[in-house]
């Protein structure tokens, strides 16, 4: 094991905020430094001390540059943090504590994705270190773009189809360009020279085969065996399930999230939990975390928001998963605080099983302005839940503590980053949810930000919508309707209905469908909503068009421009895109009759014409009745047809066409962003102010993180 210098570097930061003076520091000054020492501005650097942060608002948009470079299917971004420069000296300190504690478990999702992925991102990473003379040449510029492609993913499998990354290299162009890089700059194991690291690195990463599948989802197949994951070692998937079974309890009335921070692996012929917690898996990179929590709880806004920061703290110390609960719970009942954070073991997408927890976090500050409407939706939870077409015995009866905002990010980590959420709605575990609530967010400036990168490239909209009328309800609405969406999705849809009494959990009966399900049955609560007149009610938007305008774009996806993200052949195993296409393709079918979406062809091109924007709500009310029953009453073998019937199978000539219609288009698929960077400024051993920048260069991040957030060792 890698030995952490946690105690070393803590007693240095002690000393840095106790007033100590020195030299100006850089990023490699010192290795047993914590990251962000080294970036540390100390007051004789800057100035008078009365210096605030610059101001953060960028007056014209034209000002600042959101897309940042274009490689491959991808699409780099940058985002604004407007209002950071009105937050006060010591809300500034604890959002940089917040986010070196985010930054602090990069190597864990690495670690996670696949267990390889360590030692490659770290000879990739030497690899353009390296890069010395200026010459280029097909071959580097293919090394770069798949580095840059492996760093957006957090390894070698795709982000979001995860299927392997295919160099496009040759084989014998990175042997010696890893025979030029000094053999002590190369993550080798004890023993190994030069020539037997290239022997062990080429397979995995040229040949196609071996381990193809980060994520594996299809039916009738080992989902573990199949699946490069790192959750699970030595084991099989009726191993994995029947090693759960025996720690589940369906009369649980509040049941803990087993599995969710453990990697599970076979020893001596039995089936072991390895925690990720201080002192166990991960140890390294999560004391770090756990240090800079320890920061934050010293410079908390209020008693409910420090509560909240030691339980994680706890968490993270013990791996106690009743502590996760409890910090759930503290943090759900943390609603006056402005700074807030996420940062966990959370989401179990990468899981085939749905057990395990990938590690995230997202750090932000309350849109007091934005806020006003998505809170208007969330104070009307009830009558949302009272006049829903579901089940009256699927129901809640009392929704409690749902907390809705719109959030200013700061910074994302881990699995959120460089990719990232919209919208967020926790804790997962249904139980909280009942009995104290939850929170939903709208990452707004993120959401600004893909609005405003939009302009550049052609226009999917122009491309695939039918009419000029469905252009032009598009321009008009599309962003409000995407918003309201996005708010309804997190809001309304996570915390609707509720599970029979005496069936488990979603994770338990519905197994492997379980987040398309979740994620379908969120989708259609907010499509069932955004054509009601409530809406307009209460003020959040002007009129029906916005919801036929989030008809048209939801319909259009679904069935075909979110095809642009599939290579030929392939089936759609992502659960968001798979809700998508199972929302999308059921109301096709069972409003054939009625002609309610109608599927046009026009000068050899295929477009999706809404016919009846009423009956297809009618179609998605129809459709939220039944996935709420599935979840409610645990139908596996329901859940099951509906998703591989409805979400899986592509049409080939269908996606043909929309691969080449969108290729024409200059826009990438997928977008992700370069984080800003926080700098503290220190006087007389005090953070009396953080600076905030916008870095523009994703090469420049990377390397940097691969630097001072080097933590674990190249095996875990």
């Amino acid at each position: 094991m890698k030995k952490t210098p946690i105690a070393v570097s803590a007693l240095l930061l002690a000393s840095l905020l106790a007033g100590s003076c020195g030299k100006k520091t850089t990023a490699t000054s010192s290795p047993a430094m914590m990251p962000g020492e080294a970036s540390v501005v100390k007051n004789q650097e800057i100035g008078p001390i009365s210096r605030t942060s610059p101001p953060q608002v960028i007056v014209e948009d034209s000002a600042f540059k959101y897309v940042s470079e274009q490689f491959a299917d991808l699409r780099i971004l940058r985002y604004r943090v407007p209002g950071f420069e009105n937050l006060t000296a010591k809300q500034k300190e604890l959002l940089y504590y917040l986010y070196e504690a985010a930054l602090s478990g990069r190597d864990i999702i690495y670690d996670q994705n696949y267990k390889h992925n360590l030692r490659i991102r770290r000879t990739l990473d030497a690899l353009v270190q390296n890069k010395r003379d200026r010459s280029t040449s097909p071959d580097w510029e293919k090394l770069m773009e798949y580095t840059k492609r492996v760093w957006f993913s957090n390894g070698i499998h795709h982000h979001y189809s995860a299927n392997k990354i295919m160099p496009e290299f040759s084989q014998e162009f990175l042997a010696a360009s890893i025979r030029k890089v000094p053999a002590n700059q190369l993550p080798l194991q004890p023993g190994e020279n030069v020539e037997t690291f290239i022997k062990w690195l080429t397979p995995i990463l040229f040949d196609p085969n071996l381990d193809a599948k980060q994520v594996n989802k299809a039916a009738g197949q080992d989902l573990i065996k199949t699946s490069a994951v790192n959750f699970y070692e030595g084991l099989t998937q009726k191993e994995v399930e029947a090693f759960y079974a025996k720690k589940d309890n369906k009369n649980d009335p509040r049941p803990v999230s087993h599995g969710l921070n453990s990697k599970v692996v076979k020893e001596n012929g039995q089936v072991v939990e390895k925690p990720w917690k201080v002192g166990g898996m991960y140890g390294p990179a999560i004391e770090r975390i756990v240090f800079w929590l320890d920061k934050a709880v010293t410079v908390a806004e209020n008693d409910k928001q420090r509560l909240a920061l030691q339980k994680l703290s706890e968490f993270y110390r013990t791996g106690d998963l009743k502590v996760f609960d409890e910090y759930n719970i503290a943090w759900v009942k943390d609603v006056d605080s402005q700074i807030d954070v996420v940062n966990g073991f959370i989401e179990v997408y990468d899981d085939p099983l749905g057990i395990k927890g990938s590690y995230e976090s997202v750090v932000s500050f309350k849109d007091v302005e934005a806020t006003k409407r998505i809170k208007a939706i969330g104070d009307q939870a009830q009558w949302f839940e009272d006049n829903s077409p579901l089940l009256p015995q699927h129901k809640k009866k009392n929704v409690v503590g749902i907390t809705a905002k719109v959030i200013t990010t700061v910074v994302e980590g881990g699995d959120a980053a460089p990719a990232t959420p919209i919208g967020i709605n926790l804790p997962n575990a249904n139980w909280i949810r009942k009995e104290h609530g939850s929170k939903s967010v709208n990452l707004g400036n993120i959401v600004h930000a893909y609005t405003e990168s939009a302009n550049t490239g052609g226009s999917a909209l122009s491309e695939f919508a039918f009419s000029q009328e469905e252009i032009d309800r598009g321009k008009k609405y599309a962003s409000l309707a995407g918003d309201l969406h996005t708010d309804m999705h997190e809001v309304i849809g996570h915390a609707s209905g509720q599970i029979n009494p005496g069936v488990g959990t979603p994770k338990q009966t519905l197994k492997n469908y379980a987040s398309t399900m979740e994620e379908g049955r969120a989708d259609l609560v907010a499509l069932y909503y955004v054509m009601d007149p409530k809406l307009v009610e209460i003020g959040v938007m002007p009129s029906l068009e916005v919801g036929k305008a989030e008809y048209d774009a939801y319909i259009r996806n679904g069935l075909m421009t979110q095809l642009s993200r599939l290579a030929p052949g392939e089936k759609i195993e992502e659960d968001h895109m798979r809700n998508r296409q199972m929302v999308a393709a059921w109301a096709f079918e069972k409003g054939k009759k009625d002609n309610v979406i109608e599927r046009v062809s026009r000068q050899g091109k295929t477009y999706f014409k809404i016919n009846d924007y009423q009956k297809l709500r009618d179609l998605f009310g129809q459709l939220l009745r039944e996935t709420q029953r599935i979840t409610s009453e645990g139908d596996f073998k329901a859940a099951q047809k509906l998703v591989e019937t409805y979400g899986v199978q592509v049409d080939k000539a269908l996606h043909q066409e929309v691969l080449q219609r969108y290729g024409k288009l200059n826009i990438s698929p997928y977008q992700g962003f370069i984080q800003p960077k926080l700098t503290p400024v220190v006087k007389d051993g005090k953070i009396v102010d953080v600076l905030l920048v916008y870095p523009d260069n994703f090469t420049q991040q990377m390397l940097e993180y691969g630097e001072v957030y080097n933590i674990l060792p190249n095996y875990n």
